[in-house]
C-alpha cells in the first residue's frame, strides 16, 4: 500500500518582496512630488508689478516708439538727445538674470559701420526675472552684456549698452515687460507707457527715474 500524499493541485505562492513594494511607492511618491515642484508654481497666478524704471540713465529723456507689424507692446527706445551708440542699459527692477548671450546672430552693424548687414533675432540682449512671474527683455545690445546668467542685480545695474546686433536698423534698445511669460503694456514709475498696440507708428517721451535713491 502507498504511503505517497496526493500533490497539492494549487500553484506554489512566491514569497512576498514587502521591500520591493515599498521602493516602488517611494519611486513614484517623488516623481509625483518633482512633478509638483515643476506645476505648482506655473498654475499659481502672477504677484504684483514690481516697481519698474526706464532702463536708462536717471534724468534722460527717450523716445518710446512702436510701428505696425513691430507686436503689440514692443517698445524701441531712442534718446530725445544726442547719440544712441553706447548708452547704458539699466536694469528695470531688481532681479535674476535668465539669459545674458546672442538671439539670432549678430550682423554687422557698428558704430563705425552703422549701415553694416543685419543680423537676424534680438542680437546681444539680456532677460532678468523679477520673481512673481514678472520678467524683462533688453535686445540689440552693442557688445555682450556685462552680465551672466543666474546673476543677481539691482535695480539700475548696467546690464550693457545701446547697440544695433540683430534684425536692427538703427541704434535703439528694444524692450519688453511680461507677465506670466505674456507681453503687456510696459509700466514705469507705476505711470502705463501708453505703448500699446502696433496698429500704426507713434510715440511717447518719458524721462527717467532710474537713480540710486530707493534702489532695490
Amino acid at each position: 500500500m502507498s504511503t505517497q500524499r496526493p500533490r497539492d493541485p494549487r500553484p506554489l505562492r512566491r514569497p512576498r518582496r514587502p521591500l520591493a513594494r515599498v521602493a516602488l511607492v517611494a519611486g513614484v511618491l517623488a516623481a509625483l512630488g518633482a512633478v509638483a515642484v515643476v506645476v505648482v508654481p506655473l498654475l499659481r497666478p502672477p504677484g504684483p508689478r514690481p516697481a519698474f524704471q526706464l532702463p536708462v540713465a536717471c534724468g534722460e529723456t527717450w523716445r518710446l516708439s512702436t510701428y505696425p507689424g513691430h507686436d503689440d507692446y514692443d517698445i524701441d527706445l531712442f534718446p530725445a538727445r544726442g547719440e544712441a551708440w553706447g548708452r547704458p542699459v539699466l536694469a528695470s527692477a531688481a532681479g535674476t538674470v535668465t539669459v545674458a548671450g546672442v538671439n539670432g546672430s549678430l550682423g554687422g552693424r557698428t558704430p563705425q559701420d552703422p549701415n553694416g548687414p543685419k543680423g537676424r533675432g534680438g542680437g546681444y540682449w539680456v532677460k532678468i526675472d523679477h520673481g512673481g512671474k514678472w520678467e524683462t527683455q533688453y535686445l540689440h545690445l552693442l557688445e555682450p552684456p556685462l552680465v551672466e546668467t543666474g546673476q543677481r542685480v539691482a535695480r539700475g545695474d548696467q546690464l550693457g549698452r545701446v547697440g544695433s546686433t540683430g534684425n536692427s536698423g538703427a541704434p535703439h534698445l528694444h524692450y519688453e515687460q511680461r507677465r506670466g511669460w505674456k507681453k503687456v503694456e510696459a509700466h514705469f514709475d507705476g505711470v502705463p507707457s501708453g505703448i500699446t498696440s502696433d496698429d500704426r507708428e507713434y510715440t511717447v517721451r518719458l524721462t527717467s527715474a532710474n537713480c540710486d535713491q530707493g534702489r532695490r
